[in-house]
């Protein structure tokens, strides 16, 4: 055995895969590798993201270990090819893969490649299925995670022992028992923190972990759990995969801290590190780029962005559906939030945050009652996964709706518990946000001067994180706030405006850029909230509080609409 072999051997055993690269390739140059000699080259690739050569060498390595009847090594070399097959969108080649793997243990004795395959077929692949009221499925799969746990212990193997754990707790967390799913979630956080576990594995748990926290909005785990992940990947030399989802979960969390300028380098540079490795990465960065780019004002940008990720394969909402609204096209927005919960019909975890943005657009579309059953939804939602990130989502979305129905009474209490909690975990964006709704509270309520507190905190906070549409929104909000008699939004005064000046619901519509529905909403609210029942006297009320135009009507004076509201 050469000394590259040696030195390769060894440094592949620390994870140093660089190094481990370099003289695998000098020892090949002297002697023919064995298959697990061809299959750590492989991998030694695979780490660094030279996702072709690994192929390549594991390819090899596989027909190495047919040579020489070793099945089992065949067959875990098989799982890691069609895991990569999985990870680059092919589900062709990777069905392909594992089937081979099935078949090569189908006749040997019970051990822990089983457990591998078991985990990736029977729990893992199973996740997306469970649902609270599916009991069944919930049974199945904590089944065979048990099982996968049992193979890891009968064959003093930790790794799967952990794949055991996460499993069931990812499961109890869908199945709506998150307290005791979490503790398993811990649990498999634990073992993989003791460094005991394969990095291929151990970087499978990691992204588990991170993706149930942004499920349940979790901020406080998603923020332990990805710094637990970045000290990890600190002690590997190169893992360009998993620095790629890591670097993914981190700008979210940044996002949601106030630290955007970081948030979208790292965003960015996944967009362009994974965009051949991991396609399902890359488009989830080009959604969090889009995400940034919407708050901070860049619209087309943000546009181009959803769309990058569309392609890729990630549904870009709710997002682009909030960015049609932003870019004042409301009835767009109502269509596409509408039709992405349609589609996400079964994934209750998958619908919070859906509803948390129906809620806002929908209110600004004038459809209180939609806005009602969104938040009824969401609530829902948050009982049942008793997770704080959801239920702050709750609260918030639920004085907006209260605020909306000229209840400000109701709202404060419900507002000010929802500022209480974005401010405990540090999210400065969305403290600000419920701020805005909080002011316009205040002000309803004739408390001046605490409307006044909370816009400039809300205004300080969004220059600070260079929110354009933070500030956009605020200025819409505060508006001719003094001059907004009967609770009327500011959207409500534009409309009301337009009719006073005697125009029709389409040219109010056209004006506007909303639909005549939408429209005959807004005036339908003005006439409850006014007291009125004609147009006539919404027009007298307007001009009577110094809200009708200083121009004429569209079609002169004494002009009759032709559209009733």
């Amino acid at each position: 055995m050469s000394r590259h072999l040696d030195t390769a051997r060894a440094a592949y055993a620390r994870c140093a895969w660089p190094e481990a690269r370099a003289a695998f390739h000098a020892a090949r140059e002297q002697e023919e590798l064995s298959a697990p000699d061809l299959y750590a080259l492989g991998d030694t690739a695979w780490w660094m993201g030279s996702m072709d050569e690994a192929l390549h060498d594991w390819e090899e390595a596989y027909r190495r270990f047919l040579q020489g009847e070793q099945p089992r090594g065949a067959a875990m070399t098989a799982l890691s090819i069609a895991v990569n097959g999985f990870l680059r969108g092919d589900q062709t080649t990777g069905a392909g893969w594992m089937a081979r793997a099935q078949r090569l243990l189908a006749d040997e004795p019970e051990s822990a490649e089983h457990g591998y395959v078991l985990y990736l077929l029977e729990v893992e692949a199973r996740l997306g299925g469970i649902a609270p009221s599916d009991h069944a499925a919930t049974d199945t799969l904590i089944s065979s995670a048990h099982r996968v746990a049992r193979l890891g212990r009968d064959h003093h193997d930790p790794s799967l022992v952990a794949l055991g754990l996460l499993g069931e707790g990812r499961a109890l967390v869908k199945a709506g028992r998150v307290d005791e799913g979490l503790h398993l979630l811990d649990e498999a956080m634990l073992a993989v923190l003791s460094g005991e576990l394969g990095p291929e594995w151990a970087g499978n748990i990691y992204c588990h972990l991170m993706s149930a926290a942004h499920e349940l909005a979790d901020i406080r785990r998603a923020v332990a759990w990805t710094e637990a992940t970045t000290r990890w990947l600190d002690g590997l030399p190169a893992a360009v995969l998993f620095t790629g989802i890591c670097r993914v979960h981190r700008s979210q969390v940044h996002q949601l801290t106030g630290s955007w300028e970081l948030a979208e380098e790292e965003a960015s540079r996944v967009c362009r590190d994974l965009a051949t490795i991991q396609p399902a990465t890359a488009a989830e960065a080009h959604y969090q780029v889009g995400e940034l780019r919407r708050v901070r004002g860049d619209l087309e940008g943000a546009d181009r962005a959803y769309q990058r990720a569309h392609q890729l394969g990630r549904d870009p909402q709710p997002g682009h559906a909030l960015l049609r609204l932003r870019q004042g096209r409301v009835d767009a927005a109502v269509a596409a939030i509408r039709t992405a919960l349609l589609a996400e019909a079964e994934d209750r975890l998958a619908r919070a945050r859906l509803c948390a943005a129906q809620v806002e657009i929908t209110l600004a579309a004038a459809d209180p009652a939609a806005a009602e059953r969104a938040c009824g939804e969401l609530e829902e939602i948050a009982r049942l996964y008793a997770s704080p990130g959801l239920e702050v989502l709750a609260r918030q979305a639920r004085g907006a709706v209260l605020l909306a129905a000229g209840d400000p009474a109701a709202a404060l209490p419900v507002l000010r518990a929802a500022c209480r909690d974005w401010q405990g975990v540090a999210a400065p964006y969305d403290c600000a946000r419920v701020r805005v709704l909080l002011a316009r509270a205040y002000d309803v309520l004739g408390d001046t001067e605490a409307a006044e507190r909370e816009r400039e905190t809300a205004t300080g906070a969004f220059r600070r994180l260079g929110a354009d549409a933070g500030l956009e929104h605020l200025a819409a909000a505060t508006a001719g706030t003094a001059a907004r008699p009967g609770g009327l939004t500011g959207r409500e005064v534009e409309v009301l405006t337009h009719v006073a000046a005697g125009r029709s619901n389409r040219q109010v519509g056209e004006r506007l850029v909303i639909s005549e529905k939408t429209v005959a909403r807004h005036l339908s609210n003005i006439f409850t909230k006014l007291g009125v029942t004609s147009r006539t006297e919404a027009a007298a009320f307007a001009f009577a509080h110094g809200l009708a135009p200083a121009t004429e009507p569209d079609g002169g004076p004494g002009s009759e609409p032709t559209t009733t509201g």
